[in-house]
């Protein structure tokens, strides 16, 4: 059995190292805001390449936290608009609809399964303060035109870099909301902020729930910080109304460890993919064009998806959908559902994603593609 994403393996891959990060936590007696999460905070914003990172619960306090302190700022309020991707997953419009924020949801392409940046303008209007941008599969949302229109409407670029830990985005324009000036950056730097995931399955994956928000905004990481401490940024004295969402210090020191191996890990998955974009010729089987991209997910569309599935889990390849039902069909959000999103239902209808991960072997590889190949209705 192939399996689509075997955890234990690729924690086996460090794991003595792991054990031993956490053998020093547990011995050290010191399990919330201590050394080991002010490390990896400092870390991960140098990897990233911004002044701050506040590291939270998981990756949906994230996202909600960094709008709930914009809001705090006074920068957004009720019932501002934020621009998002029609075809991302939950998380990124409940943090919007959690801080009464308003989600405009925008068909991606086809082609990239990325925001259509030629769609973005159009919606638009008096009440839009964001553009909320998710690197969906791993694969980089960021476009010149973009950047352009947030800088024309004086539009927040914000992001969701849930799935996109290390992605290297080129041709990146300097802007005002980047201290950094180089035309390569990573995404998690490229806006005023940004909203990370360690659910155990990313790329950079923690033993548990965590998350973290990065940004060179310096009031913007005191405020999240706040809110996340029960709003408190000094002992028994309440700013904001806040929540208890706090990265504890064993997922911390887990991914200091794993890290230092995220840039090997993504190559390790890019150099998967490339052997699968050269070698799967199925005409029944679209790959979405080559783009930048640490290929948390291997996306591939087929119009006979289930069938696709079935075969190769006869051929004991197991594959994952991501995701069966968008957005807009969910229960949580009936005021969406008369929107017509045509892409979005097509992508959620056909999208089957294949076996792409670091500890995948040559054979393995070799397997999926032929397997693939053979498909026929």
């Amino acid at each position: 059995m192939i399996e689509y994403l075997p955890l234990k393996r690729i924690t086996a891959m460090h794991a003595a190292e792991i054990h031993e990060a956490i053998r020093e936590v547990v011995d050290g007696g010191w399990y919330l805001r201590g050394e080991a999460t002010a490390r990896f905070e400092e870390q991960y914003a140098r990897y990233i390449g911004t002044r701050h990172c506040v590291a939270v619960a998981n990756g949906l306090d994230a996202l909600t936290l960094m709008l709930r302190a914009y809001m705090e700022m006074g920068i957004l309020s009720e019932g501002d608009e934020v621009i998002v991707p029609a075809n991302t997953f939950i998380a990124t419009i409940l943090s919007v609809t959690e801080n009464r924020l308003t989600p405009v949801l925008v068909e991606p392409s086809i082609d990239t399964l990325q925001i259509d940046d030629t769609l973005i303008e159009q919606a638009i209007t008096p009440r839009t303060k964001a553009v909320l941008l998710v690197h969906l599969y791993g694969r980089c949302a960021y476009t010149p035109r973009i950047h352009s229109l947030c800088q024309a409407y004086h539009l927040l670029l914000l992001e969701d870099n849930a799935q996109a830990h290390g992605l290297q985005c080129s041709t990146v324009p300097p802007h005002s909301q980047c201290s950094a000036v180089s035309p390569q950056r990573k995404t998690g730097s490229l806006g005023a902020a940004a909203a990370h995931s360690f659910y155990p399955g990313k790329n950079l994956g923690a033993l548990g729930d965590a998350g973290a928000v990065t940004t060179d905004d310096s009031r913007l990481a005191e405020a999240i910080r706040s809110i996340a401490n029960y709003g408190s940024s000094q002992k028994y004295v309440f700013d904001h109304v806040g929540r208890n969402s706090r990265m504890d210090e064993i997922q911390a020191a887990v991914l200091s460890v794993k890290l230092k191996y995220l840039d090997a890990d993504n190559a390790r998955r890019q150099q998967i993919a490339h052997s699968y974009q050269a070698n799967i010729s199925n005409a029944l089987i679209k790959q979405p064009i080559h783009s930048q991209s640490v290929y948390h997910i291997y996306p591939v569309l087929c119009e006979q998806r289930d069938r696709l599935q079935s075969f190769l889990s006869d051929k004991g390849i197991q594959t994952a959908i991501h995701y069966p039902i968008p957005p807009h069909h969910q229960h949580c959000y009936p005021q969406y559902r008369q929107l017509s999103l045509p892409v979005t239902e097509q992508i959620h209808a056909q999208e089957l994603s294949l076996p792409c991960h670091q500890a995948m072997t040559e054979d393995e590889v070799a397997t999926v593609i032929a397997a693939v190949n053979s498909f026929s209705l």
